[in-house]
């Protein structure tokens, strides 16, 4: 990635302030949902949602007293353009290491664009066995007018209408040294 392109940033939508107010909501809407955190298991999807998932144990421990179970999920081989990705993609290791059987899973990743990463990470959960239930937290939602597949958050941090042209970017401490969320657009020549 020598060559990355030089992102324009048009607006922040959120900082760090905002972004604790929505996962703090959203660990609410969550154990609310599921009448509280006994049978939970949250799994972040690499990269973005991973810190979001933690995060949102965190919450729902401080909410319930109950720490929910937690893995991750790396999609990279799931993808349906993995050809486009290259010859060699690089694959992070998928980390669920309780049975997700009969689980009420909650799959956390930070944007929901087309519905392609959460159909990818649904085909990757299904191999590890049968949830009693899935639901998405996502911390934002592009808008169903972007959507390819006919997939719905049930937890959503902000609701973001935004162009096809514009890119939505979540700045977390533990890959940006920031804490904000931004629409990004390519620069014009």
């Amino acid at each position: 990635m020598a060559d990355e392109i030089k992102l324009v940033e048009k607006s922040r939508i959120m900082d760090g302030v905002r972004i604790k107010r929505a996962l703090s909501r959203l660990a609410s809407e969550i154990v609310e949902e599921n009448q509280g955190a006994k049978n939970l298991y949250l799994v972040g999807i690499r990269r973005r949602g991973v810190p979001i998932a933690e995060r949102l144990r965190d919450k729902i421990e401080e909410l319930e007293g109950v720490r929910p179970v937690f893995g991750i999920i790396d999609i990279t081989l799931y993808r349906d353009d993995l050809s486009t990705v290259g010859a060699n993609p690089i694959v992070n290791r998928t980390e669920l290491d309780t049975d997700i059987e009969d689980k009420n899973i909650i799959l956390i990743d930070d944007v929901l664009y087309t519905g392609r990463t959460i159909r990818a990470a649904l085909d990757q959960l299904m191999d590890f066995g049968r949830p009693k239930r899935v639901q998405l937290a996502v911390l934002v939602d592009r808008g169903r007018e972007h959507r390819e597949l006919p997939i719905q958050a049930d937890f959503i941090g902000k609701v973001v209408p935004t162009k096809k042209t514009e890119i939505i970017k979540v700045m977390l401490k533990e890959y940006d040294d920031m804490e904000a969320v931004g629409i990004f657009e390519r620069p014009t020549e």
